[in-house]
């Protein structure tokens, strides 16, 4: 296991938030966030190892770190279709422009082939910038903690995997942690109840009471014609839309998007989506907001 530390300091004081919070549009609008960053989707092109909606990301997070500071960027998994040293290769060129550290986590795509080839480019994307040295990890922030976890095969976790994220969450305890996992469970995104995780014991998961958020992928949704967002229980799950191809509700129109969430001081998160390549204001239509925790 490895463990980014940014800072050992946290405020308790998002645990004595009570009550339901509105947030209005302008209300943030002279603050800065303690902590921002993009989240970039499932691309695993096919049939060709081709990567034009990941090369316009990462021009545009690049374009947008000069307009507002970002501290990293974190990747659902499914980036090399098949795991194929070409789909690697060639997403490589593309993720190796990156200005900010670059942390990813494995999908079922890349469990074609192994963790020792993921690991091999996840650090080749982060020269200089970041050292990843399992398929699981944690990022640990002043304010919040992001725990990583890859899939143990396919989408899917086994008991230990479960009882792993399980302990991470527990350990940062009362701190409000962000997991970010390639899938979420089965039957949280109706338009493909199907696919997801199914190991009921993570259930236990997602009763732990500083966990504020699950961020995924793999649906590969098309974000205008989906619920993308949304709270079920205590947990806000937010679907980071495929980079390179949709697939639901059909794959009739692929329009490339990422999404850039923003941590403020008094608790309030901000959701931002934008469509690739189209300029530096986030899409009204999808704004989400939430606070820790509500």
């Amino acid at each position: 296991m490895t463990i980014f530390t940014y800072s050992r300091a946290y405020a308790a004081a998002f645990l004595l938030m009570i009550g339901p919070v509105t947030l209005q549009a302008g209300s943030i609008a002279d603050a800065e966030p303690v902590l921002r960053f993009a989240v970039l989707g499932d691309a695993e092109p096919k049939p060709l190892a081709e990567f034009p909606g990941l090369a316009s990301t990462v021009d545009h997070v690049n374009t947008l770190l000069a307009e507002q500071p970002m501290d990293f960027v974190i990747g659902v998994g499914d980036i090399a279709h098949k795991g194929t040293l070409i789909q690697y290769d060639n997403a490589s060129l593309e993720l190796e422009r990156l200005s900010l550290p670059f942390y990813p986590i494995m999908g079922n795509e890349e469990h074609h082939a192994s963790v020792a080839r993921f690991l091999h480019y996840a650090n080749r994307w982060n020269a200089d910038k970041a050292h990843i040295g399992n398929a699981r990890y944690v990022i640990e922030q002043e304010q919040v903690a992001l725990v990583l976890a890859s899939p143990d095969h396919g989408r899917d976790f086994d008991n230990s995997g479960v009882q792993w994220i399980a302990e991470q969450i527990d350990h940062l305890h009362p701190k409000p942690v962000f997991l970010v996992v390639h899938g979420a469970q089965v039957g949280i995104f109706p338009e493909n109840a199907d696919k997801g995780i199914r190991n009921t014991t993570f259930d236990s998961v997602t009763r732990k009471e500083n966990l504020a958020a699950i961020i995924s992928g793999d649906l590969h949704m098309d974000m205008d014609r989906v619920q993308h967002s949304k709270k079920i229980g205590h947990v806000h799950y937010l679907h980071i839309p495929a980079l390179e191809r949709t697939k639901i509700p059909d794959e009739t129109r692929h329009i490339t998007m990422f999404r850039v969430v923003s941590l403020y001081a008094d608790g309030k998160v901000v959701v931002d989506t934008y469509e690739a390549g189209a300029g530096n204001t986030p899409l009204e239509r999808h704004d989400y907001r939430f606070t820790l925790f509500e």
